[in-house]
């Protein structure tokens, strides 16, 4: 019984994985741009996280994918609220699934699902097969557990620890919560629950008990996964946390008449009797029960998004912000490998942030250079140590999504992500060992004239890049890299026989020394541009 339970418990989670994965896979950058768009209001912002939930399989991914969106200024953490709230809905998705009997034609989808996963030539037929193998997979799984657990019908401390949890609500909410935070998925213990009352094992009112418990068990992952991570992150679990107990704690004098509202909107199977009825019922009744308890919650808690943002923001305060803390990313979140499309997106925002450090340096010299401001390259210098810590966090970041199943594009676009960090660091690096020391030792004066439009176009040129990659913006990033003739016919003026020049021959030396360090500039920025252009074999067009 025992070896039949977790290998069929195990195969359930299998098919769930594939399940997800072909679904994300299948859906490809469209859950990024559906969690970017649809969530200006409430409504739609639950909608989209039921959306999104349902594809991915877990709603505590989902709210690590948000934390990302928060962080970017895409969506602030009164949208993510609704999110998160949709997200419980979605995650019924599971209990309505495993609640339809289908073991019978497990093994057929198994092995069309396994077919076109290995044979087909078209990604899309492949992800269709991983979705597939998935569902097979599950049912089959369910299929185990159940037939294990048949003896359990005449097993008589199993029924009296059932009738014990039916009889205390609490105590059943206590083990599953335990359960769901062991296993890290409320969908394996729906699951298991929803397996078990159609043994008839499990009364209704003890099934809708468990099934809340694992509402609450599901926030341990999101709360882990936001350990040590920006403050947004922590406060985006905490709005998981305050929202799933409190749904708990409200319902749990009700479970009673939930299980009549249930009852009342399930089918039901009059011709049959005893125990043969109730395995006939109460699987669909506990899976509608679950169902109907996050949507009337979310209906209810909706109207209170800014009041859950803003106690979410107390509970979690900012700490404030010292010049000896370490860089840490803002978009990086291991908790979106698993996820592409979402785990690309937060790369390119991150590898932009860091765009924008080398942006800030041009900034602070410029200002060393004609103003003089003597605190710039301390600040230049500051940057360019983040930029370096930033960029390997990036390069580690996208070393482990290589190592993810992927799309062969998205390996591409991985791969390009971290070219385009690497290119960045290197400006970074170059204006601290050669712009930097220039501009501590140069005399405070405006720069010479055609330098000084060198110098724009350079700026003008970091700063497209930033913004190409980070809104991957082809289109930009063609004309960065397309745009030399300006910058040729500058350097050619610089470098022209005759052309009138400081009296001062440091000064002449450090103009010239400036220049070549500003072409060099332009080149590392127009390599970083082109890595937005590489095809599915990694070629620029």
């Amino acid at each position: 019984m025992t070896m039949g339970l977790f290998g069929g418990l195990a195969l359930f989670l299998l098919g769930m994985g594939y399940l997800s994965d072909g679904l994300k896979n299948a859906a490809g950058d469209q859950m990024r741009l559906v969690l970017e768009r649809f969530t200006k209001n409430r409504v739609m912002a639950a909608i989209t996280g039921a959306g999104v939930t349902a594809v991915v399989q877990s709603s505590s991914v989902t709210t690590v994918l948000v934390v990302g969106f928060v962080s970017a200024g895409v969506m602030t953490l009164s949208q993510s609220v609704g999110v998160i709230m949709g997200a419980n809905i979605g995650s019924t998705m599971t209990a309505q699934i495993v609640a339809f009997s289908v073991e019978y034609y497990a093994p057929a989808m198994i092995a069309l699902g396994f077919l076109l996963n290995i044979a087909a030539a078209r990604d899309r037929t492949r992800h269709f097969g991983s979705i597939l193998l998935g569902l097979g997979l599950v049912f089959f799984g369910m299929g185990m557990m159940s037939g294990a657990m048949t003896p359990l019908r005449s097993y008589q401390p199993f029924i009296d620890l059932m009738q014990k949890l039916a009889d205390q609500p609490l105590l059943a909410i206590l083990v599953a919560g335990l359960f769901t935070a062991l296993v890290q998925s409320s969908s394996a213990t729906t699951g298991i629950i929803v397996v078990m009352a159609g043994q008839g094992l499990v009364s209704l009112d003890a099934g809708i008990a468990m099934a809340l418990g694992a509402n609450i068990g599901t926030c341990v992952t999101a709360v882990l996964s936001a350990l040590g991570k920006p403050v947004e992150a922590r406060r985006a679990a905490a709005v998981h946390v305050m929202f799933n107990v409190a749904g708990v704690l409200i319902w749990l004098p009700f479970i009673p008449l939930l299980a009549q509202m249930t009852t009342h909107v399930s089918p039901d199977f009059p011709d049959l009797q005893g125990i043969a009825r109730t395995a006939a019922e109460t699987p669909r009744q506990i899976a509608n029960a679950n169902t109907l308890f996050n949507v009337i919650n979310t209906c209810v808690f909706l109207f209170f998004t800014g009041l859950i943002a803003r106690l979410a923001a107390w509970v979690v305060p900012q700490k404030p912000v010292t010049p000896e803390d370490v860089i840490v990313p803002e978009y990086l979140n291991d908790g979106t490998l698993g996820t592409p499309s979402i785990a690309l997106h937060a790369a390119r925002q991150e590898t932009a942030r860091l765009g924008s450090f080398a942006v800030a340096m041009l900034d602070d010299i410029e200002r060393c250079f004609e103003a003089g401001d003597a605190a710039a390259p301390g600040r230049a210098r500051a940057r360019a140590r983040d930029a370096a810590a930033l960029f390997l966090l990036i390069v580690g970041f996208t070393s482990r999504l290589g190592q993810t199943e992927m799309r062969d594009i998205d390996h591409v676009r991985a791969q390009g992500i971290a070219i385009a960090a690497s290119e960045l660091n290197l400006l970074c690096d170059l204006m601290q060992e050669r712009l930097v020391p220039i501009a501590e030792r140069r005399n405070p004066d405006e720069l010479e004239p055609h330098l000084a439009e060198l110098y724009g176009l350079v700026r003008e040129a970091v700063a497209g890049v930033t913004d190409a990659i980070g809104d991957r913006d082809s289109e930009l990033a063609l004309r960065i890299v397309e745009a030399k003739q300006d910058a040729e016919r500058l350097l050619d003026t610089l470098a022209a026989p005759g052309r009138p020049v400081a009296a001062d021959p440091e000064h002449a030396r450090q103009e010239l020394e400036t220049a070549q360090v500003l072409r060099l500039l332009l080149v590392i920025a127009r390599r970083a541009a082109r890595t937005l252009l590489l095809d599915e074999a990694g070629r620029v067009p």
